[in-house]
């Protein structure tokens, strides 16, 4: 099944900067690189798809090791 921008969940620029924990400016100024894909709405506004967000998010986790030594 194939998701369309009618029925994706679309975040808006402050929402992707509170996942990234960056500006909503920076958010901005990633989707004017091609970074990210944003869609306007009819007022001019950017939304992103999230499930485009999430997997770059999901990308740029660190990632987690196991540390036997580390004390609980």
């Amino acid at each position: 099944m194939s998701t369309t921008v009618e029925t994706e969940h679309l975040l808006t620029p402050a929402e992707v900067a509170a996942l990234f924990r960056v500006d909503p400016k920076t958010v901005t100024r990633w989707a004017k690189a091609g970074k990210l894909t944003s869609i306007r709405t009819l007022g001019g506004h950017r939304r992103y798809r999230s499930s485009e967000v999430h997997a770059l998010l999901d990308a740029h986790a660190p990632v987690r090791r196991y540390d036997a030594s580390a004390t609980v």
